[in-house]
Parts: C-alpha cells; sequence; structure tokens
C-alpha cells in the first residue's frame, strides 16, 4: 500500500534552464508529458481487431507563471518570460535550444528529475483586467529524455 505522508508538494517540482540552473521566470505551474506512439499491424488473422506494437516516443513540457519584467528590488529580471522568449524562438536573435530539466533540485538522496535538449515552441501572455498578468511556454523535447536519481 503506497504512503501517501511522502507525496511530494508541486512546489518542490521546478521547471529549470539546466545550463545555468535558473528556474524559469515566476514559474506557477509545469506539465512533463511523455508519450509513446504505436504502429499497426492488424492484418486479415486479427478477426477484426487493431493491433499494435510500439512505435517512436516524444516528450514536451509546458510552463505557466506569472509574467513580469522586473524583480521586487526593482531590478529588471535577466531569465524573464521575455528573456527565454528572445533566446529561444529567436523574436530579436537566432533560435537555439535549451537543456530543460524537470523535477526537484537533486540536492537530496532520492531526488528524481527529467532532463533534455529541447525547443521553445510557443509562447502567450495573458492580461486579464485588474488580474495577474501570465504567461504560458511550450518546450518540444529533441532526442532523448534522461531520468536522474540523486
Amino acid at each position: 500500500m503506497a504512503n501517501l505522508t511522502t507525496a511530494l508538494n508541486g512546489t518542490d517540482i521546478k521547471v529549470m534552464d539546466a545550463s545555468s540552473n535558473i528556474l524559469v521566470a515566476y514559474a506557477q505551474s509545469g506539465t512533463l508529458n511523455v508519450n509513446m506512439s504505436t504502429r499497426d499491424i492488424s492484418n486479415k488473422e486479427s478477426s477484426g481487431w487493431t493491433e499494435s506494437m510500439e512505435g517512436a516516443r516524444n516528450w514536451d513540457i509546458s510552463v505557466d507563471g506569472a509574467y513580469a519584467w522586473v524583480d521586487t528590488t526593482p531590478a529588471e529580471l535577466t531569465n524573464s518570460a521575455d528573456d527565454i522568449l528572445k533566446s529561444y524562438i529567436g523574436v530579436s536573435g537566432t533560435r537555439s535550444s535549451v537543456v530543460i530539466r524537470f523535477g526537484t533540485d537533486g540536492s537530496s538522496t532520492g531526488d528524481t528529475f527529467y532532463e533534455g535538449t529541447a525547443w521553445l515552441t510557443a509562447f502567450s501572455v495573458s492580461a486579464p483586467t485588474e488580474d495577474t498578468a501570465t504567461y504560458s511556454l511550450s518546450f518540444t523535447g529533441t532526442g532523448a529524455l534522461s531520468v536522474t536519481v540523486a
């Protein structure tokens, strides 16, 4: 039987730029999706049922957070959603991939994180009246996703 008293607090799961170990700016939530396609192997002996085998795998990460340009001091943010947009989609420069990490920080035994190279494929900002402006980022993985347990 599972012991739910050891369930992770979602706050401890972070989305970070792995090369700089910096949290994606003001992230409030993050989602990791890992998928596997199947390939159809149905044939005339399948009795009218679809049969399948394993196929290609893919992964993606999405992040949502509070949209901001400065921190509380107020100093300009250096890893804001805008900086990520400029760096990885290349609105004012070249496009580049990022090594992104999803999980705990790896500082405790048993901590787990997923890491891989990804492209920033979508960026959006929502600005509702009299409410917090938010951003959404979508990263699509290229190649393998590694799993590390501290």
